[in-house]
């Protein structure tokens, strides 16, 4: 491939700890999958002074977007459940009279692996029309060992299949089956199941639902120890509904990420924050089951942790197809400014992932970038419903 350069009235490069980097009349030497150089065109080296040029005018230049946890595979849907909730129904009533996860369990398993990828593209085409250029596929609707697997295979297919970079975790802890303890579905279904997975080189990082309708840390801790024999590291799904201890264990595990966290306290920000750990902001759920327990966001800012923001697009707790609504949502439900929500969606999101070579525009990073109809990288968090997008480059490709 080529070498080439673009410019734009502004790139906002997410490479400061605050703000947007913005470079006003920057420019990007793009070669091969790769950025060589960024910076203003008037110090564009000389070296690159003769390559082709493509002019992306009063356009803003933004890192490809980043959805750092999804529910993408998936059989069926809960708009019933939709219904209930409008009626009075908790969350949490709901998965215990049978339906939640358990409900999308039981679509999923009787799904074939061609039906759930048919299912699962048009919502990758969702995020990759909003300048998406990484998403996670969590596995979890199975609760057995070929339906994980099957999920697996399904999220692994969806990367090969567009031109977005698509890592799969397993998420074997992710509810209790019908009829069956929690402690035995851990050491006869999940635990032998994320092996497997593993062996046949399905999975990039291991999650759990750490929740009283889920599974307790000491169970959630045996599939982390697991994972940490097998090399993988892990994320949680960690203080959605209640203080459950799901935060502390994250953090004691090192954790990429610890999600949801409404129910953290101060306590768990430092924890967070002396493990490395990613807080992900998922506001489309808090949206959708209509919780009022708003994340300790002024103690994250305190203790320096990093928080990314995600769709957690599912068929029950987010139905939530877009990641620029979740930037609002993000801004208007949790107080996030505009520029803390963009590198929530890319510099933060990437480090969500354990990824170190996308999310920022920098020489030697890669080409994974989002052309925006905006004047402003402000505009991306404030838009409700509309989509800018011009262009997307995915390693390098326009």
């Amino acid at each position: 491939m080529n070498a080439y350069v673009i410019t734009a009235d502004r790139i906002a490069t997410m490479t400061k700890a605050e703000g947007y980097g913005l470079i006003m009349g920057g420019a990007i030497v793009v070669d091969g999958a790769q950025m060589a150089w960024v910076g203003p065109l008037e110090a564009l080296p000389a070296s690159y002074a003769a390559l082709p040029r493509r002019d992306f005018g009063p356009r803003t230049i933004t890192p490809a977007l980043i959805d750092c946890h999804t529910h993408l595979v998936y059989g069926g849907n809960r708009a019933g459940e939709f219904e209930m909730r409008l009626t009075g129904a908790t969350y949490e009533e709901i998965a215990r009279a049978g339906g939640g996860i358990i409900s999308t369990v039981t679509a999923t398993r009787t799904a074939s692996e061609a039906a759930l990828l048919a299912a699962a593209l048009p919502r990758l085409d969702a995020l990759i029309a909003q300048g998406v250029g990484v998403v996670e596929v969590k596995s979890g609707y199975g609760l057995d060992l070929d339906t994980e697997l099957k999920m697996l295979r399904t999220a692994r297919a969806l990367g090969a299949a567009r031109a977005v970079r698509v890592l799969t975790t397993f998420l074997g802890a992710h509810a209790v089956p019908d009829c069956m303890a929690a402690d035995s579905y851990i050491d006869t279904i999940c635990i032998p199941a994320l092996r497997a997975a593993h062996a046949q080189g399905l999975v990039d990082a291991v999650d759990g639902f750490c929740e009283g309708i889920g599974f307790t840390p000491a169970q959630i801790a045996r599939v982390f120890d697991v994972a940490r024999a097998l090399g993988l590291p892990v994320k949680l799904h960690a203080e959605q509904l209640s203080a459950f201890g799901g935060t502390a264990l994250a953090a004691q595990y090192r954790a990429l990420s610890a999600d949801h966290v409404e129910y953290a306290s101060a306590d768990d920000a430092a924890a967070l924050a002396a493990a490395g750990t990613v807080a992900v902001l998922l506001p489309g759920a808090f949206y959708t089951i209509r919780e009022t327990q708003i994340p300790p966001i002024a103690a994250f800012r305190a203790h320096g942790v990093p928080m990314a923001v995600a769709t957690d697009w599912n068929p029950g707790s987010s139905p939530l197809g877009s990641i620029l609504l979740a930037m609002n949502m993000a801004c208007t439900l949790f107080r996030l400014t505009p520029a803390e929500a963009l590198a929530g969606t890319t510099r933060h999101a990437a480090r969500a992932l354990g990824l170190t070579d996308c999310g920022q525009i920098a020489a030697n990073m890669r080409a994974d970038l989002a052309i925006w109809d905006v004047t402003s990288p402000a505009e991306l968090a404030y838009g409700i419903a509309v989509t800018p997008l011009h262009a997307r480059i995915f390693g390098g490709v326009l």
